[in-house]
């Protein structure tokens, strides 16, 4: 069984914003990155799941146009609670420290902790795995390094270094009888 994992397309938002679960819409250049995705993909994609944020949800609609796309609130980013759409040089240093010094377990205020999203979307792609069929899962750069970190063991305060997926990357995930393996497919 093959699990694609794809990062949407570049969001239509100004660069140093913190934007979590806001609903972006994405930009101009989306056919283009949608194309070079789509080269990358296989024509045996059995089912397709999707962060219901538009710059995911547009992604799934556009690669997989006859296929449903089943859409899960699991497969969000980071809910980044009152700091959404703000820059992240404007958060005031007292209350963005704390996160900064452990944004694994420390909670966004009135969102969540890296460790929070870890949890349900390893909760998801275990029901995903259940299936056995082929996949494909279109969400966000946190929910693809919480993944890739799940089945590689790599500790999560390392999955920003160790797993650095662009905007459009793709990663295969083949499941074998000792666990999983992982290769990156794009990644501009």
């Amino acid at each position: 069984m093959e699990i694609y994992l794809i990062r949407h397309t570049t969001p239509l938002v100004e660069k140093g914003i913190c934007y979590g679960q806001t609903d972006l819409d994405i930009t101009e250049s989306f056919e283009s990155e949608a194309a070079a995705i789509q080269e990358r993909l296989p024509n045996t994609i059995e089912q397709v799941f999707s962060s219901p944020l538009q710059r995911c949800a547009k992604l799934a609609k556009q690669l997989f146009p006859e296929h449903p796309i089943s859409l899960h609130p699991t497969l969000m980013e980071l809910n980044c609670g009152e700091w959404e759409m703000q820059h992240w040089d404007a958060i005031p240093k007292p209350e963005i420290q704390p996160w900064m010094d452990d944004f694994i377990n420390v909670v966004v205020p009135g969102g969540e902790s890296y460790q929070q999203l870890h949890d349900r979307v390893v909760a998801q792609f275990q029901d995903i795995v259940q299936t056995g069929q082929t996949a494909a899962i279109v969400g966000h750069g946190g929910v693809l390094r919480s993944v890739l970190a799940h089945i590689t063991g790599i500790d999560l305060k390392e999955s920003f270094s160790a797993f650095q997926l662009h905007y459009g990357a793709v990663v295969k995930i083949i499941t074998t009888e000792q666990g999983f393996e992982h290769e990156l497919l794009h990644n501009i």
